[in-house]
């Protein structure tokens, strides 16, 4: 944390204890009884991520950013204490959300793996959802067709995996290529300062990459084809994508999908913006973000 200005991130910790034991890391910004704004972060992102958001909304909203455990300043369990799947961030939302806002009806801006676990939850419970705002993401399964992009498939072998956990490969390259614009030094150190140091510290972005199911027998494809063949529970929500079209991961097959999925949301397409749309273009989706949550 020491390599962040606190002109980036001048925010106060807080701190929630999961079912396991393992504390998770979150930001709760803005008057608590402002409308709550969840914002669930990627792989391998942290609650940095949503910086400017967070400065953006929280003169008005409850804005409420998680860590996910093993990513951010969250803990970092061994494989040997914790499950890192799916399943597991689903219900570490879950817990965590039964805690801070139990009751009123919260916003959802996600991103990148972020999505995925935050429509999980969403479609389990939709009548604790009010709007929804997702940034280049998806959250259902892989036809059989499509396959993924050689930098994922080459971080899912035995020798990107070592690169990950030994060298940072994962964070560190993902600072480099997943916007269109180079990011500011600051902001580079920012996005991969807690996965410097020991593998255990980037042990999860290392997971996150392994748990994209491919096929049936994988332990995440139960879990989010549920999710998809939920979606339609949140049709009648307000929803906005706000989407970078120069993603080479999210690129205009996922929008397409999402586009079948709910033809009738809000789609605000950044043409000049890459996967960390919020690095490229953070004016637009922050006004993009506070113009759907306040309309």
């Amino acid at each position: 944390m020491m390599e962040i200005p606190r002109t980036l991130y001048p925010f106060d910790s807080h701190w929630h204890v999961q079912s396991g034991g393992h504390r998770m890391h979150y930001l709760d910004e803005g008057p608590v009884d402002g409308q709550p704004v969840v914002m669930v972060h990627g792989n391998p992102t942290w609650s940095f991520y949503y910086r400017e958001v967070v400065k953006a909304l929280s003169d008005s909203h409850r804005c409420l950013v998680p860590d996910h455990v093993g990513m951010g300043l969250s803990d970092r369990p061994s494989d040997n204490n914790y499950h890192y799947t799916y399943a597991s961030r689903i219900a570490d939302l879950g817990h965590w959300l039964d805690e801070v806002e139990p009751e009123r009806p919260v916003d959802i801006v996600a991103h990148d793996w972020g999505g995925a676990i935050a429509m999980a939850w969403a479609v389990q419970h939709p009548e604790r959802v009010r709007r929804i705002v997702l940034l280049n993401t998806w959250a259902f399964t892989i036809p059989p067709e499509e396959s993924l992009p050689f930098g994922l498939k080459f971080c899912r072998t035995s020798i990107g995996a070592f690169a990950i956990n030994r060298f940072n490969l994962f964070a560190g390259l993902a600072a480099r290529v997943a916007t269109k614009n180079k990011l500011a030094p600051e902001v580079a150190r920012g996005l991969v300062a807690p996965y410097r140091g020991r593998p255990e510290q980037r042990l999860a972005t290392l997971r996150f990459v392994q748990d994209i199911p491919l096929s049936e027998s994988d332990p995440a494809w139960a879990p989010l084809a549920e999710t998809e063949n939920g979606l339609h529970k949140l049709v009648d929500k307000p929803i906005r994508f706000i989407w970078g079209r120069k993603d080479f991961v999210f690129d205009n097959r996922v929008l397409n999908k999402w586009q079948e999925i709910w033809p009738d949301a809000d789609y605000q397409i950044l043409e000049n913006a890459a996967h960390y749309v919020l690095e490229d273009a953070p004016e637009q989706v922050t006004a993009g973000i506070r113009e759907h949550l306040e309309r």
